[in-house]
């Protein structure tokens, strides 16, 4: 073997290596095969009868190579029981309060001093949650401007969190020269609420999932520190179509006078928590895993209008198995004529669409490419039902 072959072996090697996640979900009774990748393969074959051989609850490690020849990877594979799930399309509203409020702006004061920023004297930065003010707990925007107005100008002592971790700063608040009374020099937030697609709903657990991604503050685009909250019923009247440069949106409003269930986790890979009737309308489907997942036909579930929910074909043109970014696994390709032509292609508000494949549940929509609505990206299901049972979990341990 020449030099040559030898260094792309290697880089081929390398490359297939780093495009392999290190641990696949197997169904009982199945065999390891990568449909985005069928050059790869379980290099021993006793290896594959094993893991075909297991139960749910048991692992392994396999070996794979390519072409069943040149080892490229040694990863774990778990076997589960094949999920089914109430997937749904539907459009819902959310309503999110955070555990505190958060920073989102900062304004200079004009005071006898000249110009001064309390906050930013005290080191509070864009995105930090304010937790407790002069030892008072903190929920909304107007307690905040409550507790700096009456301080008389006192020093008030700020708890709070920056990246998960909790801090302790003091506030001097500062006589405004305008108003003449007392602020911080602070622009805070309490709350979010906005409209969604609902992936699927768990029956057995009564647990939801929606969106693929997490509710952002739309000032500092961090994931909102979820409080509480819940969700509730929409009505979907029409959608403004998308342009290159211009995404579009689902028009609708809260319909339900009663929530639908709340909200327990927002995290990177969608809204989660607990439905309170879990006979909403769906189709129970399995789910599959993100090896079954190959580029090519695909379908997404959506609402856009009165009609309610409708199947469009779509193009899963690329799969990345990277869990750096969980909810851009998969990269769409809008080709149905009826949702181009109403929507432009993926619109704000169809995050969470379901997306099938080969007659399971393979994922969610996600995101628009605002340079291209034909094209977003979608989230592997899988992922989805990993934070879903963690609300489970939650539920279990609060019992």
């Amino acid at each position: 073997m020449t030099l040559a072959v030898l260094v792309v072996t290697a880089a081929a090697r390398v490359v297939v290596s780093s495009m392999l996640p290190d641990t696949f979900y197997l169904a009982q009774g199945e065999q390891l095969r990568i449909a985005a990748l069928p050059f790869v393969q379980v290099k021993e074959e006793q290896e594959e009868a094993l893991a075909a051989g297991m139960t749910p609850g048991s692992s392994c490690n396999l070996e794979l190579s390519l072409f069943g020849l040149l080892p490229v990877k040694t990863v774990r594979a778990e076997v589960v029981e094949r999920r089914r799930v109430l997937v749904c399309g539907t459009g819902f509203g959310i309503k999110m309060f955070a555990s505190g409020v958060m920073v989102v702006g900062f304004s200079g004061l004009h005071t006898a001093g000249g110009s001064q920023n309390p906050a930013k004297d005290a080191g509070l930065a864009l995105g930090d949650y304010l937790l407790t003010v002069d030892g008072e707990r903190v929920r909304t925007n107007e307690q905040m401007a409550e507790i700096v107005s009456r301080s008389g100008g006192r020093s008030l002592e700020v708890v709070y969190t920056r990246e998960g971790e909790q801090r302790t700063t003091t506030l001097q608040p500062v006589r405004d020269s305008a108003t003449g009374g007392w602020r911080a020099g602070i622009w805070v937030r309490d709350s979010s609420a906005g409209i969604g697609t609902l992936t699927f709903i768990d029956p057995n657990a009564s647990v939801f999932a929606g969106l693929g991604h997490g509710i952002t503050d739309v000032d500092t685009g961090e994931n909102v520190s979820l409080g509480s909250g819940e969700i509730v019923a929409v009505k979907i009247s029409g959608a403004v179509a998308g342009t290159p440069g211009l995404p579009g949106e689902l028009k609708g409003s809260f319909s339900g006078v009663l929530p639908m269930g709340s909200i327990r986790i927002n995290g990177d890979t969608g809204v989660y928590g607990l439905i309170y009737d879990t006979a909403a309308q769906g189709t129970m489907m399995e789910t599959a895993q993100q090896q079954e997942v190959e580029p090519g036909p695909a379908q997404i579930l959506t609402t856009i209008d009165e009609g309610g929910v409708q199947a469009y074909d779509v193009e899963i043109e690329e799969l990345s198995f990277s869990t750096a970014d969980p909810n851009r696994n998969l990269l769409l390709h809008v080709t149905d004529p009826e949702l181009l032509a109403a929507t432009g292609g993926i619109v704000q508000g169809m995050s969470g669409s379901p997306i099938l494949q080969n007659g399971r549940l393979v994922g969610a929509v996600t995101h628009v490419l605002v340079k291209d609505p034909t094209r977003g990206y979608g989230i592997f299901v899988e992922n989805m039902l990993r934070t879903a049972d963690e609300v489970t979990r939650q539920a279990e341990e609060a019992a």
